[in-house]
C-alpha cells in the first residue's frame, strides 16, 4: 500500500530533478553555441593546415564586404519586421521565463533570421556574380571573385551554423511548457 509519505517523497523527487533539468537548460544553450564555435574553429584550423599554404590560407576566409551585405539584409530586415526584440529573446530563452506565445514569437524570429540570412546571401552571391562576370575579360581576376562568391555562402552557412540551435532551443522550450500546461 503507498503511504502519503511515499507521495510526498515522490513529489518532491520529481521537484528536485525538474530543478536540476530546469537549470541545465538555462546553461544549455550557452554550452551549445559555445560547443558550435569550439567545433567550427576546430574543424576550420584543422582544414587551414591541411592546406598546402598553411596559416596563410587562412586570410582567403576573410571578406568583410560579403559578411556585411549579409547583416545588412539581416539587421534592417528583423528591425522592419518588427522581429528584433522577439529575436534577441532567442539568446535567453531558458535563462527567463516565457510565455508560450512569447516562445512562439521567438520561434518565428528566428525563422525570419534564418530567411533573411539565406536571402542576403543569396542577394550578395548575385551582386558578387554579376561583378565577376562584368570583368570576365581579365581571367586573372575571375578566381579571386569566384572565392568571394562562394565566402558569402559559407558566411550564410556559418550563421545559419548558429541560428539553428537558437531555434530548436525555443522549440524544445515551448514543447515542455505545453507538455507541462498538459499535467
Amino acid at each position: 500500500m503507498i503511504s502519503f509519505t511515499d507521495v510526498i517523497e515522490f513529489i518532491q523527487a520529481t521537484h528536485e530533478y525538474s530543478l536540476e533539468r530546469r537549470s541545465f537548460m538555462k546553461k544549455n544553450i550557452r554550452i551549445v553555441l559555445v560547443g558550435e564555435l569550439i567545433l567550427f574553429a576546430a574543424v576550420f584550423i584543422f582544414n587551414v593546415f591541411m592546406c598546402s599554404d598553411g596559416m596563410s590560407s587562412a586570410l582567403w576566409f576573410i571578406d568583410l564586404p560579403s559578411l556585411i551585405m549579409i547583416l545588412m539584409v539581416l539587421i534592417p530586415g528583423l528591425l522592419i519586421l518588427g522581429e528584433w526584440k522577439d529575436f534577441t529573446k532567442a539568446f535567453s530563452v531558458g535563462i527567463r521565463e516565457y510565455s508560450l506565445l512569447e516562445l512562439k514569437n521567438i520561434i518565428g524570429a528566428v525563422d525570419a533570421a534564418q530567411k533573411l540570412t539565406i536571402y542576403g546571401a543569396v542577394f550578395a552571391v548575385i551582386m558578387s556574380g554579376v561583378l565577376l562576370l562584368g570583368k570576365i575579360d581579365d581571367l586573372s581576376r575571375i578566381g579571386a571573385n569566384l572565392a568571394v562568391c562562394l565566402l558569402t555562402g559559407f558566411y550564410a552557412v556559418i550563421v545559419e551554423f548558429f541560428l539553428l540551435p537558437l531555434r530548436l532551443n525555443a522549440e524544445r522550450k515551448m514543447n515542455e511548457e505545453m507538455d507541462l500546461g498538459d499535467e
